[in-house]
């Protein structure tokens, strides 16, 4: 897998700007492209110099004795003979889709078993970072700086209706100079469009956000693929993105902040409403709980801050560390009241919080050769205390495990949180 270079760097400063935004009425110049794209496994193997945030108090304590866990691989397979790093992992209802390169591979998530492959004939897109879902369509983002939109269809399976921006909506705009951005020395692009590689999505109320290492948020309207606004969310590289049900936006950048936006009541546009400003180096991934209280960001600083929402404000304010990998964080993903690590040190760690609000490493999984890019989990309904984690790495293999967290009553402990 290629990475940027820059975003290991743990000695870079960067001056904050203040954010501007597009619209159909505004452009804004954009800095010149990212620096050249290197091999990552080196890169993330130099988060062991990196800082742990001593600034920070942890929220770790040692877990339970009245809590067992156990834990077993169910199944573990490679997604191509060439063992391609495993890049994005998404579950939507009883199906994995996991990407290597530029191929996404559907699997059923049950049985494992492989069903159906799209993309597979445009290698020139690039590697396929995110996968998204809304109703019906399909989003993927690419490293050409598109965003895939597809469906499944009853003849020719997984059918590629369009890429964003959409034909339409650039025929909207190519004719007004106002809607052309600067993104390089000599060359132009309409604000609708990313400059560079898609690094991640997000899906919520009917809008697809997507952040790209040309430093920008887009969002579009799923419902026609029209892109809405554009901002000039960091000072570098956009890496994670996440979105709380009552709309508030968080974006991670290799600069080493977490921004947030919010749309005012009445306006039409997100604003910024806060510059979070703890990790040493860059941010790699977001997630939040269930109801968006609590925000986990994941750093080349090999921390994982907890940031937690003071009163019903869209502010968020840092609560502490959570420390034990020894090299980057790469992957974070939230299931009911467990949240899921994976690393550039080949773990995937499981955290929970308890009813003081510290938090339990309750069980390390190893068994990769390579670090952990992706990770995905359901809750299983049948089964309260079993949570399915599915792991991807840039070894090229996929693991799919089983984990029981349980009392001796063998009721899942899951309310200690009231």
């Amino acid at each position: 897998m290629r990475v940027i270079s820059k975003l290991f760097d743990s000695d870079r400063r960067r001056i904050p700007k203040s954010p501007k935004h597009l619209d159909s009425d505004e452009s804004v110049t954009l800095s010149s492209s990212l620096s050249d794209i290197t091999t990552g496994s080196s890169s993330l193997d130099s988060s062991l110099s990196l800082q742990t945030l001593p600034s920070v108090p942890s929220l770790q304590k040692i877990p339970s004795t009245t809590v067992t866990v156990s834990h077993s691989v169910t199944s573990s397979f490679k997604l191509r003979e060439r063992s391609l790093p495993v890049t994005c992992l998404a579950v939507n209802g009883g199906y994995l889709f996991a990407v290597s390169g530029h191929e996404v591979s559907i699997y059923d998530r049950d049985m494992c078993a492989h069903l159906d492959t799209f993309n597979g004939q445009d290698p020139f897109s690039g590697t396929v970072k995110s996968v998204g879902f809304s109703g019906e369509k399909i989003f993927t983002a690419h490293q050409d700086g598109k965003i895939g939109v597809w469906k499944l269809t009853a003849k020719s399976g997984y059918k590629q209706l369009t890429t964003l921006p959409t034909l339409n909506d650039r025929l909207r705009r190519f004719a007004l100079p106002k809607n052309y951005v600067q993104v390089r020395r000599h060359k132009k692009r309409l604000w609708i469009e990313h400059a560079d590689a898609v690094t991640a999505l997000a899906v919520n109320n009917g809008f697809i956000y997507s952040v790209s290492w040309d430093k920008t948020l887009k969002i579009w309207r799923a419902s026609d693929l029209r892109c809405k606004e554009s901002i000039k969310a960091h000072d570098d590289a956009v890496n994670a993105v996440a979105v709380s049900t009552n709309g508030t936006v968080y974006t991670g950048s290799a600069d080493r902040r977490i921004r947030v936006w919010a749309k005012p009541t009445g306006e039409k546009r997100h604003t910024l409403v806060a510059t979070l400003e703890k990790h040493k180096s860059a941010v790699n991934a977001l997630a939040l709980n269930d109801d968006g209280s609590v925000l986990f960001s994941g750093s080349c600083d090999r921390s994982i801050l907890v940031w937690e929402r003071e009163d019903t404000s869209n502010y968020m304010a840092v609560r502490g560390a959570l420390r034990g990998h020894d090299k980057a964080i790469l992957s974070l993903f939230n299931v009911s009241d467990l949240l899921l690590s994976g690393s550039a040190d080949r773990t995937v760690r499981i955290w929970r919080r308890g009813p003081d609000s510290s938090y339990s490493c309750l069980e390390v999984l190893s068994g990769h050769t390579k670090p952990v890019k992706s990770l995905a989990a359901v809750r299983e309904k049948e089964l309260d205390d079993v949570v399915s984690i599915v792991s991807g790495s840039l070894d090229g293999e996929v693991k799919c495990w089983k984990v029981s967290v349980t009392k001796p009553d063998n009721s899942f402990y899951t309310n200690l949180v009231q």
